[in-house]
Order: C-alpha cells, then sequence, then structure tokens
C-alpha cells in the first residue's frame, strides 16, 4: 500500500526538520559526504598508482631491484584502495526503487520498504 498524501507530507516536515536539527547527520543519511569520500580515495589512489609506474620504471631503468619492487609495491596497494573505494561507495549499494532510480533523499529510502511491501518483493 503506497503512503497517503498526509504521509509522505509528515515524512517531508520530518526530514526538514532533520536537516535543520543536524545537517550533518542529513547528509551522512543521503550519503554524499561517504560518496565524496569514496570519489576522492579512488582519485588520490589513481594518482598513487601512476607514481607507482613510475618508480617502478625508474628502478626497472637504473636496474635498481629494490626501487623496482618498491614501485610495484605502491601500485599494487593503490590499486587495492582504489577497487575498495570504488566497490565500496555508498552509490553502488544503494538499493533501487521499483522504478529502477536511485533513491536520492531519505524520503525515498524511507518509502523503499513500503513500496517491496506494496510490490510483494518482501
Amino acid at each position: 500500500m503506497p503512503l497517503s498524501e498526509e504521509e509522505l507530507r509528515a515524512l517531508e516536515q520530518m526530514e526538514r526538520a532533520l536537516v535543520q536539527e543536524d545537517p550533518k547527520l542529513a547528509s551522512t543519511l543521503r550519503g554524499t559526504n561517504l560518496r565524496r569520500a569514496a570519489q576522492r580515495r579512488a582519485i588520490l589512489a589513481g594518482i598513487c598508482f601512476v607514481i607507482g609506474v613510475g618508480v617502478l620504471m625508474t628502478g626497472a631503468i637504473g636496474r635498481i631491484t629494490v626501487v623496482g619492487v618498491l614501485g610495484f609495491v605502491i601500485m599494487l596497494a593503490s590499486a587495492t584502495v582504489g577497487l575498495a573505494a570504488l566497490r565500496g561507495s555508498p552509490s553502488s549499494h544503494s538499493p533501487a526503487t521499483h522504478t529502477g532510480h536511485q533513491p536520492g533523499s531519505m524520503l525515498d529510502r524511507f518509502g523503499a520498504p513500503w513500496r517491496r511491501r506494496h510490490d510483494g518483493e518482501v
């Protein structure tokens, strides 16, 4: 059963009140800060990966094994961090609503269980 107009208005009022009282919590519930942090980690990991390639090539050209191995370790670590940031970002784990779009507001997130129950996806 979908939410009535009165219930939707009440949820919107609660969302506005939460944003006014604790904007940091509201932002966290929306996932925007987490998404940005994951993007920053992924970008930083990409930069470190390129630096690792440079260190690896420097070690290979200069025939300095330790420097080459260090470059490989930098590449491996940055690739691991970058992939974890991309896979773990909230945007990739947000549940899709019955219309197929990603929920963007708290109202969408709170309404998703009701829509699933109504659609019989319990």
